[in-house]
């Protein structure tokens, strides 16, 4: 296999939807048109550029006379902390939905980003401070590591959520000199099962760290949240790291600057490890295709890729690897389709948005908006993935532990996985009046159907005349188009339609019942008829174990 040589056929429907799935929260139809024919580069560059960076949440509780206002303006108001915390993980949703953007790459790598460098909405516990946070890691997704790294050291939510603020000299908190070394740059172990780090780096790191300090936490009618460097609080003495930092010595600074200097040393002494680039690459591949990794992908996929994230000419910038990885033979190799189980977010999300199902504009309509996404964001909680809210600081576990993206399915999940699919097939769920969370099965249909008003006429009337009904095999062909990231076998197409859809009656009686319902669309009947045929076949659809997969 050529591993990263360029993928250079242009993309196939199937290709495209690949693309896609790994790269977006699921794609729609129309996606996978509009990627069709082109290159991989070309589809990948455009992923990149779609992004809108302009996009912010707003309070949507229209009960409230700041509806509508960007939520990082709206003065720390405590009896309210909670709710905007919440708004703030409604609109990522809605974000991740598609809301006011074409496809695009760069939230679901901003959900890499905040899975890989966690905080938590409920332990940060500032609605302001998430945002700003969150707002971080999406403007930098596609920047430099090396400033993200640096950043993120910095900013008041990690600060909060790692005991940051805590760390004065005298008294070092190594909460996050750990979890620098250990989550975010060269990983507790090596391939061979040693240490890349001791103790005392951890607590060399955290002496580095000492000072700073984020502001108006809970301020009453603050306005603005930040950070600061205390040079009082910071020591001042030389850090000494161990031999597997090759004894390097940061040297103690004292004065306002010090707390940058010595973080920017610190940070490119990490850096520096070959363990680093090499932990952050097999991530980046286990997010976008394949859990698992062979001594071959290790060798001729991570190590070059480690090379080229850490060269003198790339100097640390993300979009070049992602790009590279992307475009690749390997990315698109037939053995790493279907090589991942979905995520709750890419199984929900990409449900609602295969079909339409999207929420209303959380501008216009939040009264809506925010009931869509109570729906959505209640149920990923219990599905093991709430959005902004990991449980630890490793992340959602199937992301944590390498090679285990079936934990997304367990004896608890795979029922509640079943219960979403159902409130979305029966329209159980009530937006707002005229606007249910339901999958508009009949109108699939009746678009598919040529002339739908040019019925033939019963018999015995000669010669035949009208436009003749949509097949059962028809119906099942448009269902199944691009949804599975496998094919299925004839055998299991024929299971779909005579024993899901047709529930063991002759095909040609889906003829006669389509017919029925086309003679007399309004008639409730009628429709349920078909509609109660076409509920069974897709909840049976959506639980098959080829799309709990991509």
């Amino acid at each position: 296999m050529p591993y990263l040589d360029l993928h250079s056929t242009p993309l196939t429907a199937q290709t495209a939807a690949h693309l896609l799935r790994r790269t977006t929260f699921g794609p729609t139809p129309d996606d996978i048109t509009a990627f069709t024919g082109l290159t991989a580069s070309q589809a990948v560059t455009l992923l990149m550029g779609n992004g809108n960076y302009a996009l912010a949440p707003v309070d949507v509780n229209d009960a409230k006379p700041t509806v509508g206002q960007p939520v990082a303006t709206i003065p720390w108001d405590g009896d309210r902390n909670s709710e905007l915390g919440y708004f703030v993980a409604y609109w990522w949703l809605g974000v991740m939905l598609g809301q006011n953007q074409p496809a695009t790459l760069l939230d679901k790598l901003t959900l890499f980003w905040q899975n890989h460098f966690v905080t938590s909405r409920t332990e940060v516990d500032d609605y302001r401070f998430i945002w700003k946070y969150l707002k971080l890691l999406r403007d930098n997704a596609l920047g430099n590591y090396r400033t993200l790294l640096i950043e993120v050291t910095k900013d008041p939510a990690m600060l909060k959520y790692l005991n940051g603020n805590e760390n004065e000299a005298g008294s070092p908190n190594e909460n996050y000199g750990r979890e620098l070394q250990e989550l975010f740059t060269v990983g507790l172990r090596d391939l061979a099962g040693t240490t890349n780090f001791t103790e005392d780096d951890v607590r060399a790191a955290s002496r580095v760290l000492t000072g700073w300090k984020f502001t108006n936490l809970w301020q009453p009618g603050s306005t603005t949240v930040g950070m600061v460097f205390d040079a009082i609080k910071h020591d001042t003495t030389d850090k000494v790291f161990s031999a597997k930092y090759g004894t390097q010595i940061i040297t103690g600074r004292s004065g306002p600057t010090a707390g940058d200097l010595e973080l920017n040393d610190l940070v490119a002494m990490l850096l520096n490890r070959p363990e680093t680039p090499l932990f952050l690459c097999r991530k980046l591949y286990r997010w976008f295709v394949n859990p698992i990794i062979t001594p071959d992908v290790e060798t001729n996929v991570i190590t070059p890729l480690a090379a080229l994230l850490a060269s003198p000419a790339n100097n640390w910038n993300i979009r070049p690897v992602v790009e590279k990885l992307l475009t690749s033979q390997v990315f698109f190799d037939l053995a790493n389709r279907g090589a991942i189980v979905k995520s709750s977010a890419e199984l929900m999300l990409g449900i609602l948005r295969w079909f339409g199902v999207v929420p209303r504009d959380m501008v216009t309509q939040p009264a809506a908006f925010r009931k869509y996404m109570d729906f959505v964001y209640l149920r990923l909680r219990d599905l093991q993935q709430p959005i902004l809210d990991q449980l630890t600081v490793f992340g959602y576990d199937p992301y944590y532990q390498p090679g285990l993206s079936k934990l997304w399915i367990n004896t608890n999940t795979i029922v509640l996985r079943g219960e979403f699919i159902d409130y979305l097939v029966q329209g159980w769920y009530e937006v707002q009046p005229g606007y249910r969370l339901q999958i508009p099965l009949v109108e699939m249909v009746e678009a598919i159907q040529p002339n739908f008003a040019d019925v033939p006429p019963l018999p015995p009337t000669t010669p035949p005349t009208g436009t003749p009904a949509v097949t059962a095999v028809q119906v099942v062909d448009m269902f199944l188009k691009n949804l599975f990231a496998t094919d299925i076998s004839p055998e299991q197409k024929d299971f779909l339609i005579d024993k899901i859809l047709m529930q063991e009656l002759p095909r040609l009686s889906w003829e006669f019942e389509w017919n029925d319902y086309r003679r007399a669309p309004t008639d409730s009947y009628r429709r349920n008829i078909i509609h109660w045929r076409l509920q069974g076949f897709m909840k049976f659809l959506l639980r098959m174990p080829e799309y709990q997969i991509m």
